[in-house]
């Protein structure tokens, strides 16, 4: 709690706040009586009472006399505007402080603007009521009014040193933290010895630090970001892919990306942000990759997903780990029994529809550098590679015979008839 000014409990011209180590002692219940009991005196009232307090505890009371009293106190409340505008500013600022000091700070911050209303011309007066209602407003948490009614204070005299201390709190909880330590900085000019105001730009240090912090890291993430999107871009154009998209792609929540367990020392995502060792992008063309993949069985309109294939992994290493010879027959979709790796034949397509028969034990990055071929006419959108659709790549396996046959007249078909439009 911020003591409030000379004029509340006649507090030293130097700022005090709980920050600093003085903490107020708790109203005692005469304060809180008294405080009450302001509500209930006429001069006081905020609102005239509902109907006579004879006629609430039954008894009889006409309208006259009802008259006469409400008539009775209005004229006991209009005495509070009795005087000079100083005088009437000086009663209501005496009336908030009581209510500051116990700590109602919204009946206290009503009470100054009266005062304020009244127009007073005593400038110290006129400062003290400004500081005043700004130390309610930043309890209060109304940072805005606190800097208007600091910014007031201040036009009063330059030299408050509370109003650059209020101010400093509220540019503080407003995370302006620059014009913060301005203010706290105007504020030790006046006062180089006084402590909250100490403490409170240390704090602000502090605070600003941490910040500046957080948006280096947040600057170096989205570099990392930037050049590791680039890396995997230059990855897959280095392995002749083609990147496409569907008009409603399936949710990947592994997308395709370097081996971590390959990565050097200086790539790697635990490198501190804003540590000595600058982070750098790992080689595109020497780093393996993992990637999503299907294993497609058009016979039966059926498919396995991989979603972490290691490039370097050879195919028959997932082919024996599905249709190892013991689990024969035993897929509820394989009804002839045929998928058996043993028995089984591997194909990839191409962007330009040529299809590749693979040999199993051959790597990803094997067969992807198989399927790229380089542009005959220097362009690069005339270069063939296997298509990554939506991220994921794809081969087909068949079971060896009729089917394998059949499937590839009618690739062969529907190639032609693409080719022909």
């Amino acid at each position: 709690m911020a003591v409030i000014s000379e004029d509340v409990g006649n507090a030293s011209s130097s700022t005090t706040e709980q920050s600093a180590g003085t903490q107020a002692p708790p109203p005692t219940k005469d304060l809180v009586s008294v405080l009450k009991s302001l509500d209930s005196i006429p001069l006081f009232m905020k609102d005239l009472p509902a109907e006579d307090s004879n006629q609430a505890n039954g008894g009889g009371q006409d309208d006259a006399g009802g008259s006469s009293s409400a008539v009775a106190l209005e004229a006991l409340q209009s005495l509070a505007f009795d005087g000079t505008p100083d005088e009437v500013a000086s009663n209501f600022k005496s009336q908030g402080n009581d209510y500051f000091v116990g700590k109602r700070y919204r009946e206290a911050l009503g009470f100054y603007t009266q005062a304020l209303d009244a127009h007073p011309t005593d400038s110290k007066l006129l400062e003290t009521l400004y500081a005043n209602r700004a130390a309610c407003n930043l309890e209060l948490e109304n940072y805005g009014a606190t800097l208007r009614d600091t910014s007031s204070c201040l036009g009063v005299n330059p030299r408050n040193e509370k109003a650059f201390y209020r101010a400093a709190r509220a540019l503080l909880a407003l995370d302006k933290l620059d014009e913060a330590l301005d203010c706290c900085d105007h504020a030790l000019e006046i006062d180089g010895g006084n402590l909250a105001v100490k403490k409170l730009k240390e704090k602000v240090s502090k605070r600003k630090d941490e910040v500046e912090r957080r948006e280096k890291e947040k600057k170096e993430r989205e570099r990392r970001k930037k050049e590791l999107d680039l890396a995997l871009k230059q990855a897959f154009l280095s392995r002749g892919l083609w990147l496409e998209t569907s008009p409603k792609p399936p949710s990947n929540p592994e997308p395709a990306h370097f081996d971590p367990d390959s990565l050097p020392p200086n790539s790697k995502d635990s490198l501190p942000l804003l540590g000595s060792t600058a982070w750098k992008s790992p080689d595109p063309i020497r780093t393996p990759l993992i990637l999503p993949t299907f294993f497609i069985y058009p016979q039966y309109s059926q498919s396995d997903f991989i979603s972490h294939y290691h490039e370097d992994t050879p195919l028959s290493a997932h082919l024996d780990l599905m249709f190892p010879p013991e689990s024969r027959g035993q897929l509820p979709w394989d009804t002839k029994g045929e998928y058996v790796n043993s028995n089984l034949n591997v194909y990839a397509t191409t962007k330009k529809k040529r299809l590749l028969k693979i040999g199993k034990k051959l790597s990803l990055r094997e067969v992807m550098d198989q399927a790229a071929k380089d542009s005959e006419t220097g362009k690069v959108e005339d270069r063939d590679g296997m298509v990554m659709m939506d991220g994921i790549l794809s081969l087909v396996v068949l079971p060896k015979g009729d089917a394998e046959k059949e499937w590839i007249q009618r690739f062969k078909a529907e190639r032609e008839k693409s080719q022909s439009k």
